[in-house]
């Protein structure tokens, strides 16, 4: 790496923020809370993206903390990560997909981050030893391809890189390897390493591909550094693919939405996933979109996109599995198990009634009647008196 990362001038204090931003004591005294549970990262080229001057500006909204992370509404681990956490480091939830943990550290601390509950801070949730990942995904023949996530494995060192994936690629039954980074996004001047860029054209083969998934969510974000760094990459043999997150205020207009996918195609990034924003802790109040809602912001954005461009799958990523949200029929929100944790459900498609304010699965629950709900609410009852007389 030809530099320090993130860049020593990247904005971590509210008395840098306060050099782009008019910042009320009240208001401070609320950002030094958030920042004492979650750090600001903000890179300089991101900054440079942000109009300061508007005060609802989308890329600010993913960067600059807000007194809104106060609220606690939600769970830090929505996915059921932990569950499926079978050493530090490696999770196995998918029986083809093994996801590896490789860092804590971003370029950039992204507000709307599912991992806040370690990215930036002390964890014990990271990799250790790659070798303990190879090894255990060489004793498991089902798993055809690795998710490499963080964190953002491409703030690593170049070494540690190589090593992964000198690893990785030496496993047989491998035949993909993704990494997962929004480092073309926030900080595209890591591609004018051409050690980097050597290692990707040197492990990313005919055979063997390596794909860099991104997470555009903005045409803000569809700069030229970022075109750049997305040609350097397709010139060093990596295919690559967007997640984009519906997130409020930053994405969920139709014709935003439209303009980041016809974009993405343009530049030749793939339009892969549009994920519906998890009900996280300090996410969850201000950037969650009811999936109503979603559903009308993704189908009138398709309207105006290519057939490339509106290849994405508008999913929600379950404790259970990653749930497609197909659309709206007969006053019915119909869903589809894209992939599980249980193979039996993959394929399985499933419907609840519309609700307008629904935004997760657990949200919706048709089939419980009263004297369900009033049978739960008497033993979560019991089980209170049970552990206070314990």
């Amino acid at each position: 790496m030809k530099e320090k990362l993130p860049p020593e001038d990247s904005i971590s204090t509210l008395d840098q923020l306060k050099k782009h931003l008019n910042i009320s004591p009240v208001t401070e005294t609320q950002l030094e809370r958030v920042l004492q549970a979650h750090p600001m990262l903000i890179t300089p080229h991101y900054a440079s993206l942000i109009d300061w001057t508007d005060p609802d500006d989308p890329i600010k909204k993913m960067a600059v903390p807000s007194r809104q992370e106060l609220n606690l509404e939600g769970s830090y681990d929505t996915s059921g990560e932990a569950e499926n956490t079978k050493f530090p480091g490696i999770q196995h939830k998918y029986a083809e997909t093994a996801l590896l943990l490789a860092t804590n550290t971003c370029a950039m601390y992204c507000r709307h981050c599912f991992r806040k509950r370690f990215v930036g801070l002390p964890t014990k949730e990271i990799l250790k030893r790659l070798e303990d990942a190879a090894e255990y995904i060489k004793k498991h023949t089902e798993i055809n391809n690795v998710l490499v996530s963080g964190g953002d494995p491409l703030t690593l060192s170049n070494r540690t890189i190589e090593k992964m994936l000198a690893l990785l690629t030496k496993i047989p039954h491998i035949k993909a390897i993704r990494i997962g980074t929004r480092v073309p996004v926030t900080y595209p001047q890591r591609f004018d390493d051409g050690e980097l860029l050597g290692i990707f054209k040197k492990y990313s083969t005919s055979q063997k591909r390596l794909y860099v998934v991104t997470q555009f969510n903005h045409p803000k974000e569809i700069c030229p550094q970022s075109i750049k760094a997305v040609s350097e990459l397709i010139n060093a043999g990596v295919l690559i693919n967007n997640q984009a997150v519906l997130l409020r205020g930053v994405n969920d207009k139709p014709e935003t939405l439209a303009t980041l996918m016809n974009n993405l195609v343009g530049i030749g990034v793939t339009p892969y996933y549009v994920f519906q924003c998890r009900p996280l802790t300090r996410v969850k109040s201000h950037f969650q979109v009811p999936i109503y809602d979603g559903l009308m912001v993704i189908e009138k954005a398709k309207a105006h996109c290519s057939g490339l461009s509106k290849r994405f799958k508008y999913i929600m990523s379950h404790v259970t599995g990653k749930i497609e949200i197909l659309g709206i029929m007969d006053d019915e929100i119909y869903f589809k198990y894209h992939q599980a944790k249980d193979r039996k459900k993959i394929g399985a498609m499933f419907k609840y009634p519309v609700s307008r304010t629904a935004g997760w699965l657990d949200d919706f629950n048709p089939y419980e009647d009263q004297s369900q709900k009033e049978l739960k609410i008497k033993q979560a009852i019991k089980w209170e008196i049970q552990e206070e007389t314990n």
